[in-house]
């Protein structure tokens, strides 16, 4: 028994899974809110959000480019390149979003915004050039899952808005797993992977806790 555990493959796409389910947006308050999803400042937060998220990753080079540019892995490239050219199409619909939701709404101690949020591209970037291997990938794959509650969100105010919303094209959780279950064992990768993830996810996080301080800031003027 004990040899079969130890021969047992790494589930490193179960990993990256349980990592977005339980550590990012989808178990954020926030982003279930009533004040995001529907009521009078339903639309004023949402363009508020995808205003802060497109800072993020409305931008090129994004995260997934840079990885892509990286070559981290031989066997991913086609992955990281073919999710790179779907998530064009996910700055399109951001960049449709922000318009017909309107521009941010003017909030208090608005002026350190841009540039907490460039921080954190640029720590972004770093771990898309990560030399550790396994990083790129699970901040990769990670963004890719994380960014399937974040695009409900974002589906739901383009119907309430009456703008048309897009299919996404990225890799689904299938492809990720499938991606994760060809990487090649290195020692600790489950750490290196675990580490691109929660990089990402704490990003979210904060970005999503960033939204909803500022929504309070608003309601209290």
């Amino acid at each position: 028994m004990l040899a079969q555990i130890l021969e047992a493959p790494a589930d490193h796409g179960g990993l990256m899974v349980s990592l977005a389910a339980g550590e990012g947006s989808a178990a954020h308050p926030w982003l279930i809110s009533a004040e995001l999803n529907a009521g009078v400042s339903a639309t004023r937060n949402v363009a508020d959000l995808v205003h802060l998220f497109s800072l993020l990753h409305g931008r090129t080079p994004g995260l997934i480019d840079m990885a892509a540019s990286q070559s981290c892995w031989a066997g991913g490239d086609a992955f990281l390149r073919e999710a790179a050219a779907a998530f064009v199409h996910e700055r399109a619909f951001l960049a449709a979003l922000i318009a017909v939701a309107g521009p941010p709404p003017s909030t208090p101690g608005d002026s350190g915004t841009v540039c907490t949020i460039q921080s954190q591209y640029y720590s972004m970037a770093t771990l898309a050039r990560s030399e550790r291997f396994g990083c790129a990938i699970g901040a990769v794959v990670t963004l890719l899952l994380d960014w399937q509650p974040l695009r409900a969100v974002m589906d739901g105010a383009a119907e309430r808005l009456g703008l048309a919303v897009p299919e996404s094209r990225l890799p689904d959780e299938e492809a990720c797993r499938a991606l994760l279950a060809a990487m090649p064992d290195r020692p600790r990768l489950d750490r290196t992977l675990a580490f691109g993830a929660r990089q990402v996810l704490a990003h979210h996080t904060g970005l999503l806790d960033y939204c909803a301080v500022r929504a309070e800031a608003r309601e209290a003027c």
